[in-house]
C-alpha cells in the first residue's frame, strides 16, 4: 500500500482537494481528511498495484490546484515584489495584463506551466510521503515561478509602453489645441501599402525635409505613416478626411483619431475611395 499526506491550512483547498479525489477515477483509493495541531491533513491511500498510475494522478491534481486556485497570488507576489513602485491601481492592470498574455495562447502556456508543476510534484511525491503545500510553492517550484516572473515582465513591459503611448497621445493633443488652423481641410489616402496627403483641392502634398520638424514628441513611431502625423501636425487642418482604401482601420488611424478626436471623418465610399481602389496608390517619395 502507498500512503500519502497532504498538509495545507486553507481551507478552500481542503475542498478542491476532497472534491477531485471523490471524482477520481482509480480503483483501490481511500482518503480523509484530519485536522492536527499545526495542519489540516487530507490523507490518501492506494492499495492498487500501480503505483506510477497512482502518483501521476495526484500529481496531476496537486498541479491544478496550483494554476488554479493559487496562481493570481503567485503573480500578485511577483507584481508587488519586483515592481513595488508602481502604485494598486497599476499592479492592477499589470495583473489584468498577465491574463490576457496567458489568454493569448491559452494552450501551449498551459501545458508548459501544468509540466512544470506536475513535474516537481512527481519527483518529489515519488520519494516523500508528506507534502506541506505552502511551503513546497514557495520553495520547490521556483522553474514555474519563474515562468510566471517572465510573464509578469512582459506585462509590465506591454504596461509601460501602453502608458507612454497614452502620454505621447495626451501631449500631442495639448500641443494642437494650442495652435490655430493652418488650413481648411487635408485627405489622407490610406491603405495598407502606402499613403498619400491631397489638399483640399485634392492636389498631392509633396513632402519636404523641412516639414520633419520637431513634432513628435516620442519614440513611438508608425513606419511608413509617420510622415502622415508629422506633415498633419503642421499643416494643422481643420478637418481631416481618412480615405480607407483597403477598408482597414489599423493602430495608426486610430491613433489619428485619438489626437485629432472629431476632425477626423473615416470614409470608405466616396469618389477619391472608389478611384485609388481601382488603381495602386503610386509610391511618393515622401523625404
Amino acid at each position: 500500500m502507498r500512503s500519502l499526506c497532504i498538509k495545507t491550512n486553507n481551507s478552500d483547498l481542503i475542498t478542491y482537494l476532497l472534491n477531485e479525489f471523490r471524482n477520481l477515477d482509480l480503483d483501490h483509493i481511500y482518503f480523509s481528511e484530519n485536522e492536527f495541531k499545526l495542519y489540516k491533513n487530507v490523507i490518501i491511500h492506494y492499495s492498487g498495484n500501480d503505483t506510477s498510475l497512482f502518483l501521476s494522478q495526484i500529481a496531476s491534481i496537486l498541479s491544478f490546484l496550483v494554476i488554479d486556485e493559487q496562481e493570481e497570488d503567485l503573480l500578485k507576489r511577483s507584481i508587488l515584489q519586483n515592481y513595488f513602485y508602481f502604485d494598486a491601481s497599476e499592479r492592477n492592470e499589470i495583473l489584468a495584463s498577465c491574463f490576457d498574455i496567458m489568454a493569448d495562447d491559452f494552450s501551449e502556456l498551459f501545458d508548459k506551466k501544468f509540466h512544470l508543476v506536475y513535474d516537481a510534484f512527481y519527483d518529489f511525491l515519488s520519494t516523500h510521503k508528506a507534502v506541506v503545500l505552502n511551503g513546497f510553492v514557495n520553495f520547490r517550484l521556483k522553474d514555474y515561478v519563474s515562468y510566471l516572473d517572465d510573464i509578469v515582465g512582459e506585462a509590465v513591459n506591454r504596461f509601460v509602453i501602453e502608458k507612454e503611448y497614452l502620454e505621447f497621445i495626451s501631449l500631442l493633443k495639448l500641443y494642437i489645441n494650442s495652435q490655430g488652423y493652418g488650413c481648411d481641410a487635408v485627405h489622407v489616402v490610406f491603405s495598407s501599402s502606402d499613403s498619400l496627403l491631397l489638399d483640399e483641392n485634392k492636389n498631392l502634398i509633396v513632402m519636404k525635409d523641412d516639414i520633419f520638424k520637431a513634432k513628435y514628441l516620442s519614440d513611438i513611431t508608425f513606419s511608413s505613416n509617420d510622415y502622415i502625423l508629422n506633415s498633419l501636425l503642421t499643416l494643422l487642418p481643420k478637418k481631416i478626411y481618412v480615405h480607407l482604401v483597403d477598408d482597414y482601420i489599423d493602430e495608426f488611424i486610430n491613433t489619428l483619431q485619438l489626437v485629432f478626436e472629431k476632425r477626423v471623418n473615416l470614409c470608405t465610399d466616396c469618389n477619391i475611395c472608389h478611384l485609388y481602389k481601382k488603381a495602386k496608390i503610386p509610391h511618393t517619395e515622401h523625404r
